[in-house]
């Protein structure tokens, strides 16, 4: 795996960066512990890392989007396609990427895949879409950028607006949809209507995404709460 095939190109290096918030060190750091983790371990034993003391896996590690996301899209391919240039063209099925802990739990976890996946069918993640997904659900992503994939992510039917639809099926899924915690037509009428009240400005019926990003302005947890953590 330390041959040509496990190197990035200067195009892919650059695409990476344009679509998440690591930085080319980051990134190569990244390809560098899952392609040749002999030579970190070898490293490691020899002096770790001679500037902070701190072994460089240790370090890959503690980035949000550097081995581990590599690592865990790598878990869910079968063998033969686990080295760094198999990996950047395979797709893993929703199925497998809700089987992950750190989304399984996740109310929205199908919205979340379908609104990442860049496939055709809308059902399959490829390392490219799994990146992208962790960098917007991660700590260096601005506010601003989590607010508008919340947006798109609560926006079940795909209309660019938040309507009464979207939020009954956004609070079912934070209620859950079973007898004892499913709220009544009246209770569920009720309470669309006062989230309107409060964020739909221009009184359209349907909240979009600057009303949106206005009302989650006002909500200083939801930045640290909005996020996956491998």
């Amino acid at each position: 795996m330390g041959g040509s095939g496990s190197r990035l190109s200067k195009d892919l290096l650059a695409e990476y960066q344009d679509l998440t918030f690591l930085t080319k060190q980051e990134i190569l750091l990244s390809m560098y512990v899952v392609s040749a983790p002999h030579l970190v371990d070898e490293q490691q034993a020899r002096s770790g890392n001679e500037h902070t003391g701190t072994p460089i896996a240790e370090r890959a590690n503690r980035s949000p989007l550097s081995a581990r996301a590599h690592k865990r899209f790598c878990e869910l391919l079968p063998q033969e396609q686990q080295s760094v240039e198999a990996s950047l063209r395979a797709q893993v099925s929703f199925e497998q990427i809700l089987s992950l802990p750190e989304l399984k739990a996740n109310p929205f976890k199908e919205r979340i895949c379908r609104v990442f996946s860049t496939s055709p069918t809308r059902d399959s993640l490829s390392f490219e879409d799994f990146l992208d997904l962790l960098s917007v659900f991660s700590d260096t992503a601005t506010p601003d950028i989590k607010s508008h994939y919340a947006f798109r992510i609560f926006d079940f039917d795909d209309d660019g607006t938040l309507n009464r639809e979207d939020l009954s099926q956004l609070v079912n899924c934070l209620t859950g949809e079973s007898e004892d915690t499913r709220l009544s037509a009246s209770e569920m009428k009720q309470l669309v209507d006062n989230i309107l009240e409060e964020s739909d400005i221009d009184r359209d019926g349907t909240i979009n995404l600057s009303e949106f990003q206005h009302v989650i302005s006002r909500s200083p947890d939801f930045a640290s709460s909005f996020k996956i953590v491998l």
